[in-house]
């Protein structure tokens, strides 16, 4: 969806019948049967059915794919293959061709992937949740989400190789794991691990290298503190009504933040507890401290143009030019046109 929000003409092929899973992954449902799961990560692309069991279908996707400059696939290892869809041999015949693998892990490669048991196994879960809670995972399938970001990511990057002459199968083929992506995003909380070589854990909402950077109780209700630098924490005592925290060697610099941080918290817990949040979030936003509300789903998107056919707006340059499709809405047109199907009115 990524790439076709960029304007990327793309063929989502299904099953026959089902179609894709996400299609059943509901409630809610709309009024045309169609899931919000599936909604909102579909648009701007036209299906077809092809059962590749069918040989007839299978010669079809063949066709689609040699004019393809993409294929982007999750099958278990072998199962194209066996249909005679094998990824190196049209990788080997189609030079321009780029073939992309999307699956759950790569040392077992025979694993089905899922986005919670990605996040368990990359240490995702381990540092989400209260301390004293258990392993929580992302609110969304962020493990999902992020491999199909990297996944446009690599696509564009052999693109932009592929225009610069020549390039091997070997080149041309990408393999991306849920596991790996979800690894690469533990990031800073890896790299902690690596260079402590003490084991990570849960912090709840703050961050184990920043601090104050939590959410906070004011007198009414809790918002978020985000003290990213020494400059913005000296502003910060100020708009508390504590100068003192600034100057006091235990909070002076983030370090030492962070080693006091039970202490500062209780302090800043005691400031908060004067004035109402809107009053805080006011006078600490006039001084560039960092903060903001915790906003339900429903106040958080309320403006920001989304649509309960097509989701959310693109988060990249691009446009919402197709609703999601039905199942083989466009499978009668892309038989009689192949990829001429794109021409003329997005319809």
């Amino acid at each position: 969806m990524t790439l076709a929000d960029m304007g990327a003409d793309v063929i989502k092929v299904e099953r026959p019948g089902a179609g894709d899973d996400t299609r059943a992954w509901g409630p809610p449902f709309d009024a045309r049967g169609q899931s919000s799961y599936y909604l909102a990560i579909n648009r701007n692309k036209k299906s077809i059915a092809l059962d590749l069991a069918d040989p007839a279908d299978v010669a079809l996707a063949r066709s689609l794919i040699a004019e393809s400059d993409v294929v982007v696939e999750n099958f278990l290892p072998g199962a194209l293959a066996r249909r005679g869809l094998d990824a190196d041999a049209l990788l080997a015949a189609h030079p321009a061709l780029i073939w992309c693998t999307i699956g759950g892990f790569r040392r077992e490669p025979e694993r089905p992937g899922y986005d919670i048991v990605a996040q368990g196994e990359s240490g995702l879960m381990a540092i989400t949740g209260e301390p004293a809670g258990r392993p929580m995972k992302h609110g969304v399938a962020i493990a999902d989400l992020m491999t199909g970001k990297d996944a446009a990511t690599a696509i564009c990057a052999a693109l932009v190789a592929r225009s610069r002459g020549p390039r091997s199968v070997t080149a041309r083929r990408l393999h991306l794991t849920l596991l790996e992506t979800a690894l690469a995003a533990m990031t800073y909380a890896a790299q902690n691990v690596m260079v402590s070589g003490k084991d990570a854990g849960r912090v709840g909402n703050g961050n184990p290298n920043l601090a104050p950077y939590d959410l906070y109780a004011a007198r009414d209700r809790p918002f978020i503190l985000a003290v990213g630098n020494d400059a913005q924490f000296v502003a910060c005592a100020r708009v508390l009504g504590r100068d003192a925290l600034a100057t006091d060697a235990r909070f002076a610099t983030n370090a030492a933040r962070v080693v006091h941080r039970g202490e500062l918290d209780a302090e800043i817990a005691r400031a908060l507890a004067e004035r109402d949040a809107d009053a805080w979030i006011a006078a600490l936003e006039r001084a560039g401290v960092p903060c903001g509300r915790v906003r339900s789903v429903r106040e958080a998107i309320a403006d920001a143009g989304g649509s309960p056919l097509t989701g959310m707006p693109p988060a990249v340059p691009g446009s919402v030019r197709l609703p999601p499709p039905l199942l083989d809405e466009h499978g009668a047109a892309i038989r009689a046109l192949g990829w001429r199907v794109f021409e003329g009115a997005a319809g």
